[in-house]
């Protein structure tokens, strides 16, 4: 989005910027029913529009279509916002215009949720619009639950499930040089190449063993068995099944190292 001077038609390099006290006497005169400051009331905080979609420019969707989306967010904002109320507007203003556009990604993702889910999603947002108007920061996961009337685990659940996905490439730190992606954040400690290549050649070990070291061996570190429970099953002494342990491992120790 960067360098883009035009967005919907609109000169983002002309934008206008409204001052506190004209910002006041629109917004009281279009709760009045005046039209004509409606509209420079949303030509003055295009600017607010634009700096909240560059917070979703990595999603791959068109910087137009979210433009025209979190217009209709500050539309919205516009309407229910109360201006007799200690709040600036911008703090009221910038959820519901987030909100809207993470409703519009959330209904055009290619990962697909129930609508029950959804319907509860649509909810909590809009309890948590309602909070941050009131209380001027982010409410709790506690306060959310109780203004929607759920449980704290279905407020959760339901945010998580209309959650934008995170691409895997997405750089999630810079220090001025090639920034470190989500994917390079993300390994699997069990299931590396080392991993598999020590399992591999263990196994060939274990196979090279005799009947009798195989067994002895199964029934130790498979099964759990003591030593003196081993000797009883295959009939040997306690000793004699300590002799062939140590040399099975052994044996098997030296065909990894040696491959």
């Amino acid at each position: 989005m960067q360098g883009k001077v035009e967005i919907c038609g609109v000169n983002t390099a002309q934008l206008k910027v409204l001052s506190q006290k004209e910002m006041k006497e629109l917004l009281l005169r279009t709760r009045a029913g005046d039209k004509t400051a409606r509209e420079a009331l949303i030509e003055g905080n295009l600017r607010l529009v634009l700096s909240v979609i560059q917070r979703f420019d990595k999603r791959g969707e068109s910087p137009d279509d979210l433009f025209q989306v979190g217009c209709i967010g500050l539309m919205k904002a516009i309407a229910n916002f109360d201006p007799t109320k200690e709040v600036k507007f911008s703090t009221y203003g910038v959820p519901m215009i987030a909100g809207e556009i993470r409703r519009y990604l959330r209904d055009n993702s290619v990962i697909r949720v129930s609508r029950s889910l959804r319907d509860t999603a649509y909810k909590v947002m809009q309890c948590k619009e309602r909070l941050v108007a009131s209380l001027d920061r982010e409410p709790t996961l506690e306060e959310l639950a109780r203004e929607a009337g759920i449980s704290e685990q279905e407020v959760s659940r339901a945010l998580d499930a209309v959650c934008t996905p995170v691409s895997l490439y997405d750089p999630v730190y810079s220090d001025g040089g090639d920034p470190l992606t989500v994917m390079e954040q993300v390994r699997d400690e069990r299931n590396t190449d080392e991993a598999w290549m020590e399992h591999i050649a263990l196994k060939e070990a274990f196979k090279s063993l005799g009947d009798r070291e195989k067994q002895i061996l199964r029934l130790r570190f498979y099964d759990g068995k003591t030593q003196m429970e081993v000797a009883g099953l295959v009939g040997i002494s306690q000793a004699q099944v300590s002799r062939l342990e140590k040399g099975a491992i052994g044996a098997m120790r030296k065909n990894v190292v040696v491959s």
